[in-house]
């Protein structure tokens, strides 16, 4: 297959494939006489893996690590699972966050109490922070 091909069937962009060889994600593709790459059937599974472990947070140096275990017969279930879990707990360590930024944002707001016109705003003011000042004199 062509290069235009494999990316239609992935789902992805040809730009896309270059880059995952670059990377080493994808092995380096015969050539036709004419130039052109050629592809085989797996290229295609391999980039539809990838875009699915990133679907799922993974990052693409954690996805060429499952794909080096997918690859290696002394890998275990285990090794994947492993790799999975910690995943998760990122995932849930970022949530966690995102949550936190989120109460933050809605404290924020409740404490803005001002009427539209007011060019004053406290949300602004409670970004620029209150001991700005303080924190100069407190590094000399």
């Amino acid at each position: 297959m062509r290069i235009g091909e494999v990316a239609a069937r992935a789902g992805v962009n040809a730009q896309t494939l270059r880059y995952y060889e670059r990377r080493g994600i994808l092995r380096k593709p015969d050539r036709r006489a004419s130039g052109y790459r050629e592809y085989g059937p797996e290229t295609v599974r391999v980039v539809r893996f990838v875009k699915r472990a990133q679907e799922l947070g993974f990052t693409l140096e954690e996805i060429e690590d499952l794909l080096r275990l997918r690859g290696d017969r002394r890998a275990s279930c285990a090794d994947v699972r492993s790799r999975t879990k910690a995943k998760l707990r990122d995932i849930e360590g970022r949530i966690e966050s995102l949550r936190a930024m989120a109460g933050a944002l809605e404290t924020l707001l409740k404490t803005c109490t001002r009427d539209a016109s007011s060019r004053e705003c406290p949300i602004l003011e409670c970004l620029e922070g209150e001991n700005d000042d303080n924190d100069d004199e407190a590094k000399d």
